[in-house]
């Protein structure tokens, strides 16, 4: 290549109507430039992570689970501790993140350790607020199993208090949904929070 030449970069055609072709949009918007190198993919790649951020919606919860019910005969909490997660909050599209505590008290009937992870998961990959997050894994898990009790703790924080708005980098957020004995009976509830309370903040 000759010195000085000119290298001619060759802006990719996107697809009409696609999140690419939105995302050049935005670009163009806050003032950027989508044909210079750095930014030149960038569209496709923002396409792409948001498909996987929010892959949830495609998700069902009885793929997930796939028949890994199985009868045992305990009544005794399972707890499955410090589930991370990664979500997007509905109102800003800033992430947040954090763990997530989950029990339940079987009846004679338990599902998979790692399904329970995958329902988090799949919550978790939807644009979403915590408080609603916290309590569509507790009723999903209540309706799959069928257990005497769910209780699900949830502490995260959130990109937008930290980035923008209050600017707060060291405020966290708890929310909790407790059903049935989790719900009704102060000795259950207390078991779960004593297993758990080490683990937050």
């Amino acid at each position: 290549m000759k010195k000085n030449a000119v290298v001619k970069v060759m802006t990719p055609q996107r697809e009409r109507g696609s999140i690419a072709e939105a995302m050049e949009t935005v670009l163009k918007n806050l003032g950027e430039d989508p044909t210079r190198e750095g930014l030149l993919r960038t569209p496709e790649r923002s396409e792409k992570a948001l498909r996987f951020l929010l892959s949830g919606y495609s998700q069902s919860i009885d793929d997930i689970v796939n028949g890994a019910l199985f009868q045992v005969k305990t009544d005794e909490m399972v707890i499955v501790k410090d589930i991370e997660f990664y979500s997007l909050c509905e109102h800003h599209m800033l992430p947040f993140f954090g763990k997530m505590h989950v029990a339940y008290l079987p009846n004679n009937r338990v599902i998979g350790l790692s399904k329970i992870p995958r329902i988090v998961d799949v919550f978790a990959r939807r644009l979403q607020v915590q408080e609603r997050f916290t309590q569509e894994v507790a009723d999903a898990l209540e309706e799959i199993c069928e257990p005497r009790g769910v209780g699900v703790i949830c502490e995260a924080r959130h990109f937008c208090m930290m980035m923008r708005g209050v600017e707060k980098q060291n405020s966290s957020t708890t929310t909790s949904a407790m059903r049935g004995a989790f719900k009704r009976g102060r000795e259950t509830r207390q078991e779960f929070l004593s297993l758990v309370q080490k683990n937050l903040s």
